[in-house]
């Protein structure tokens, strides 16, 4: 797991390839990013199923009540298949475009 600071965003990589076990990680030390929006990189692995991005959906419900976005990126998935409720781009250029638009919807009242 690789953690990168920009700005209001944090990025997190998932170096292990494992997603089951990143997301395990990931809920083990949430408490130290919901205060801050995530692009969690799923990218590197390359077995990711459906299954696998649906299981970030509690944390990204968790995330939104905190009025933070949590944006997965990943390019191996059927983007029309993924649940409204988990928002999913294929990089990491296009979830800080999402960021930015959420943040910019959060300060306007929407």
């Amino acid at each position: 797991m690789k953690v990168e600071h920009k700005g209001h965003t944090t990025i997190i990589r998932n170096t292990q390839g494992n997603t089951a076990d990143f997301l395990q990680k990931l809920a083990h030390e949430y408490a130290t990013y919901k205060s801050q929006n995530l692009i969690l990189d799923l990218s590197h692995d390359k077995t990711l199923t459906m299954n696998d991005v649906k299981s970030f959906a509690d944390m990204t419900k968790s995330h939104q009540k905190e009025k933070k976005s949590l944006v997965l990126v990943a390019d191996s998935i059927d983007f029309n298949a993924v649940p409204k409720s988990i928002t999913l781009v294929p990089t990491i250029l296009e979830a800080h475009d999402i960021i930015e638009m959420e943040e910019i919807e959060r300060d306007l009242g929407f």
